[in-house]
């Protein structure tokens, strides 16, 4: 018990200690506080949870075996290919979907204007260079749709990794581990261990999220309402993690909603710019289809602690 809440602890001290480190220009003003600085640093951070893995292996696991500590922490495709193989593609295309879904519902409650046809915030953000692109915006926009669904995962998916092998790899299975989490039998044992895991994750994005990153309206309360969306998006990937025994679907589906959360909201009207505390999958309101998918799937094909 003390040797894995000493490992516990190791990796969350490297994990944060090296997110707070990367966004240090931020915070002391070194660079524009912009978007450009968030992309950039909050690339640079994703890999933080790996270097809290890699910290556990070389000072207090050298001795397991790679092979052994890569099925460990996922790295593999699971005991059973065909069905990794399926969690794959449905988080491939699963997530856009979902996408899709948050936003309709966050039209239907009222919290963005849909402006499809002229896809009026869409050419604001483009802004002067709209003038030099020699296409239709509404084709523009569906040129990157699909490179956002099916082509950005694969590149978002090298960060995505670097957040992913820590958190639903590593870490997930620990929580579930550990009897000071939760002592119930059965896929009851999985939901504490869950919570806890996207409250941890939620916490870890405050270096950006406290500068008011993905909720810009809120300033640092962003980071507060930020955990939510953590923990209920995590909840979906430590599923993925746990009925594949591999980390890569949910590497795959954080990929995803990384390249689409944000192309959807554009297609809001620009007379009326969308609140992202709201509208989307990552407000408030899009939270609800994305717990409603996280119950079913747990409802239909329950998960236990891996053995």
């Amino acid at each position: 018990m003390i040797r894995r809440n000493a490992d516990v602890w190791l990796f969350l001290l490297v994990a944060f200690g090296a997110s707070w480190l990367i966004a240090l220009p931020l915070w002391t003003r070194a660079v524009p506080l912009g978007p450009p600085a968030f992309q950039l640093l909050g690339v640079l951070i994703m890999f933080t949870p790996s270097l809290g893995v890699l910290a556990v292996w070389l000072t207090r696991r050298r001795g397991t075996p790679l092979k052994e500590w890569a099925r460990a922490t996922g790295l593999t495709l699971g005991p059973d290919r065909g069905r990794t193989a399926a969690l794959l593609v449905t988080a491939l295309l699963g997530v856009p979907l979902l996408v899709a879904v948050a936003l309709l519902a966050s039209a239907a409650a009222g919290v963005v204007s849909l402006d499809v046809a002229g896809l009026s915030l869409y050419r604001a953000q483009l802004g002067a260079t709209l003038d030099k692109v020699p296409l239709d915006p509404r084709i523009l926009y569906a040129v990157q749709a699909v490179q956002a669904v099916l082509i950005a995962p694969f590149i978002n998916a090298i960060p995505a990794l670097g957040e992913e092998w820590g958190w639903r790899g590593w870490l997930l299975p620990r929580l579930l581990g550990d009897p000071a989490v939760s002592s119930a039998p059965g896929a009851r044992r999985v939901w504490p261990a869950l919570v806890l895991s996207g409250v941890i994750w939620g916490l870890w994005h405050a270096p950006l999220t406290l500068k008011g990153y993905n909720y810009p309206q809120l300033g640092a309360w962003a980071a507060a309402l930020f955990i939510g969306f953590c923990v209920i998006f995590g909840a979906l990937l430590g599923w993925m993690r746990l009925r594949s025994r591999s980390v890569w679907p949910a590497v795959i589906a954080h990929a995803s909603v990384n390249a689409t959360a944000g192309l959807a909201l554009l297609l809001g009207d620009a007379a009326a710019p969308p609140n992202p505390a709201l509208a989307g999958i990552s407000g408030i309101v899009g939270w609800v289809p994305l717990a409603a998918v996280v119950l079913v799937v747990y409802r239909l094909r329950p998960v236990t602690a891996p053995r």
